[in-house]
């Protein structure tokens, strides 16, 4: 395992993918702080706060950055050695299928965790930038502890964009299945069935925003079953399928 995981960071460190998801991780940070400048040239004297600045940054990353991003970071780690043609000789050495799984959700969940502490201190570094106001220990503890949760419930739902890739062995697919998940997750936003809506639900539990008809293990279970349901869909195919 250990060995996998390291070939993993070997192969990354060699990929272009890295640096192309931290500049795709840097939009949310930058295009809010652009607003932000022009609603502060229309109102000077409005002041804008680091609290509703975290939150409004992470609100774009959980419902409209994050999935579409980590499902082509999702499909790259496991689609890249269909493309490369190099898993056929990698299961020889041999290697278990599930191991070979694992070690990739590991150095993805430390990808999406990397991503996320950068959105996080670019936030930051604007607000500072900005002359936000209202800086303070707690609202860094609070909206870091946030970020660090929309992070891993979001890795929990890449399961069944790992499927997705694991069956059609192409982007396409993928890309098109994150689209349209984050089309639903913007239908939903505003409605009172986003808690049982998995990657709507990310949200809610990220701010503790639960809605009295849906107590919070309606979104724990929303999440945990489709994550379920993904691994073992994928580690079931991929154990099965035969590798040309």
């Amino acid at each position: 395992m250990a060995d996998l995981l390291y070939t993993e960071l070997l192969k990354l460190k060699r990929a272009k993918m890295f640096l192309v998801s931290v500049i795709g991780a840097s939009a949310a940070p930058i295009m809010m702080f652009i607003a932000y400048l022009n609603m502060k040239s229309k109102t000077p004297d409005e002041p804008i706060s680091f609290e509703l600045s975290f939150y409004n940054t992470n609100l774009n990353v959980l419902l409209l950055l994050g999935p579409l991003l980590y499902g082509v970071i999702t499909a790259y780690l496991y689609n890249r050695e269909y493309v490369e043609d190099t898993l056929k000789n990698l299961l020889t050495i041999p290697v278990s299928r599930t191991h070979l799984i694992v070690s990739k959700l590991i150095l993805l969940l430390g990808w999406i965790l990397v991503l996320t502490l950068e959105a996080w201190g670019l936030t930051l570094l604007f607000g500072l930038l900005g002359g936000f106001e209202g800086l303070s220990a707690a609202v860094l503890v609070q909206s870091l502890t946030e970020y660090l949760i929309g992070a891993f419930l979001l890795f929990l739902l890449s399961t069944p964009t790992m499927f997705i890739t694991f069956w059609f062995k192409n982007y396409v697919p993928t890309i098109i299945f994150t689209a349209v998940i984050t089309l639903g997750s913007v239908s939903v936003v505003n409605s009172d069935f986003k808690p049982l809506y998995p990657w709507a639900a990310v949200h809610v539990i990220t701010i503790n925003g639960y809605l009295p008809q849906y107590p919070p293990v309606y979104s724990y279970l929303a999440i945990g079953i489709t994550s379920l349901a993904g691994l073992i869909a994928t580690i079931v195919y991929f154990k099965k399928v035969d590798i040309h």
